[in-house]
């Protein structure tokens, strides 16, 4: 699977590897070393994958995955940083971040994660369309991206949306918290369970009524999530 991919990295030797290994699997490289240069190249370019470090001049790399998310560009970010706080990168991911490597890392892993972005976010040629996955009055369609609740738009990061997606094609059906964090695949190794607890915060802050008592969005405790239609189960009860 070919790509264009820019890389947005300020270490010339670190950009120069990571162009090897792209290349090397056939991919289409262009490398920037500031934040504004990944901007321009992603708007004139719309590449495939953007692999964006962190600290970079001009712009850091969660500014410029902010100013992406805003413009509504939904090209797969793939981020890289030093920092190995959980919060740093939580941020990360709640700003629109698909995937998230730490330094140092290995080349091999950073190109299987790659291969593992480009095959969930490029559909091939005459694919079926995804099913649209209704759960009382929360629509999901995965083709377009879209989230609606009773009608009204909802918008969600990659990962925000990825957990819904999962939870609405098993409505009542109780996810475990590893098995959201497989569904948002191959987050860093520093990342726990709390990746999805705050997935699922912000959730309900954007699908339930009252998010501090949800009716959608559920917590089984000792287990995991599930999404359930409350007119059901108000039925059922």
């Amino acid at each position: 699977m070919c790509a264009d991919v820019i890389v947005a990295e300020d270490d010339e030797k670190q950009a120069e590897l990571v162009r090897r290994y792209l290349e090397r699997e056939g991919h289409a490289v262009r490398i920037v070393g500031d934040g504004l240069a990944a901007l321009d190249a992603v708007r004139h370019q719309e590449p495939d994958l953007l692999v964006l470090d962190v600290m970079m001049p001009r712009a850091d790399g969660l500014d410029v995955v902010r100013v992406l998310r805003a413009e509504a560009r939904e090209l797969p970010v793939l981020m890289l940083t030093a920092r190995t706080t959980e919060d740093d990168l939580l941020l990360g991911l709640d700003l629109g971040a698909d995937d998230y490597m730490t330094k140092p890392y290995s080349p091999r892993e950073l190109m299987a994660r790659v291969r593992t972005l480009l095959r969930r976010t490029r559909r091939p040629s005459g694919a079926v369309e995804d099913h649209v996955l209704r759960v009382g009055g929360l629509v999901v369609d995965p083709e377009r991206h879209e989230v609606t609740v009773d009608g009204e738009p909802v918008e969600c990061t990659r990962g925000e949306f990825r957990i819904l997606a999962a939870l609405a094609a098993g409505p009542d059906r109780v996810f475990s918290r590893q098995r959201l964090l497989e569904e948002l695949h191959g987050f860093d190794r520093y990342i726990s369970d709390r990746t999805v607890d705050v997935h699922v915060m912000n959730l309900r802050k954007k699908i339930e009524p009252a998010p501090r008592r949800p009716v959608r969005l559920l917590t089984v405790f000792g287990v995991g999530y599930k999404l359930t239609d409350p007119a059901k189960a108000a039925r059922r009860a």
